[in-house]
């Protein structure tokens, strides 16, 4: 353009320089604002497209998967893609962590890629913090009390964005994994107010207002006995977690994307099969933020909520990093054309 400074270097940034530049609060208000947009029609998300390497199919046989997630996301006047997938098998057999991405930003008046940048950290923390925001329109009150399924970064990260809008009374946590559940315990601490309690068994964490399930679980161990008047569940697992009856008897469901919810995690197998359609689903949060539609478990009703994870969350907090890095000249350049 005539006039114009314009630049075709792609700005490269690793993991280590993203924790550097953006915190839990940030993530949470990036969400808030994305999610806003997703209910007034400035944020444009396409359904994810899912690569199975073997995470249900049997070829290949390698234990993952990876979506491609691409968004416009209006508030920043960015658009972009996550690829980004999990692995366990052999990934998980070297210690590596089970969740693996990529973020790539373009300028989207030009086209030109704008940054390249690390998509697991912000992946672990908007999932938590996507969590957190559909709380600070479902949830009427200041505190709360959690049961934890799932103790991992997830659980970490779940806690972590919730105590930014809540005061956590207490935690009651469960994980297959004892070692895991007690080190969750001390690296939680000071972001719960009161005790955190480790569950010998799934049904012994069932005590609270609002049930959040990050496992990697293919069991439905949620039983709809549990799901009391007045509780919030989040299955968030990549399968169902909770059984058929939770889905089909909560009074209200709440999703981030119909298109996609209704075919990946905790709807996947009633929405195949027919007995959970859209006309089903009450809200998505971007309505609730937006104000086009209000729920609360004030008046006793169960809600199920279930942020399945888009690609616009990821755009948006990855739009704060790169406008920040740009101001502290972080990160490296690089010319691909």
């Amino acid at each position: 353009m005539k006039g114009e400074v314009f630049s075709m270097n792609t700005l490269l940034m690793s993991q280590n320089e993203i924790k550097e530049l953006i915190t839990m609060k940030d993530v949470v208000e990036a969400c808030d604002k994305t999610f806003q947009g997703m209910g007034d029609g400035t944020v444009i998300n396409p359904t994810k497209v899912n690569l199975d390497l073997g995470e249900t199919a049997s070829f290949p046989p390698y234990s993952g998967f990876m979506n491609a997630m691409p968004a416009y996301v209006g508030w920043s006047d960015t658009a972009g893609i996550k690829w980004a997938g999990g692995f366990l098998g052999e990934r998980k057999k070297v210690g590596l962590p089970y969740i693996t991405s990529l973020i790539m930003l373009i300028d989207p008046k030009m086209g030109n890629f704008t940054a390249v940048m690390d998509g697991a950290y912000i992946t672990n923390l908007r999932t938590g913090a996507q969590t957190a925001v559909a709380l600070k329109y479902l949830f009427p009150r200041k505190s709360l009390r959690l049961c934890l399924y799932g103790a991992g970064m997830q659980g970490h990260t779940q806690t972590m964005a919730i105590s930014q809008l809540f005061d956590i009374e207490e935690v009651h946590v469960y994980d297959i994994s004892k070692a895991a559940a007690e080190r969750y315990a001390s690296d939680m601490a000071s972001y719960v107010k009161g005790k955190i309690h480790i569950a010998n068994t799934p049904e012994e964490a069932a005590d609270g207002d609002v049930v959040v399930c990050v496992t990697q679980s293919k069991d439905k161990f949620f039983k709809n006995e549990w799901f009391k008047p007045g509780m919030l569940l989040f299955p968030m697992g990549s399968y169902q977690e909770c059984d058929n009856d939770c889905i089909l008897n909560a009074d209200k469901i709440i999703v981030d994307h119909i298109g996609q919810t209704l075919h990946r995690g905790a709807l996947a197998e009633l929405g195949t099969s027919g007995r959970i359609t859209e006309k089903d689903i009450f809200a998505t949060i971007g309505e609730l933020a937006a104000g086009k539609k209000k729920a609360s478990v004030a008046n006793g009703e169960k809600i199920l909520c279930i942020p399945i994870g888009t690609g616009a969350m990821d755009i948006g907090v990855a739009s704060v990093v790169l406008d920040r890095a740009k101001k502290s000249q972080r990160g490296k350049t690089y010319a691909f054309v």
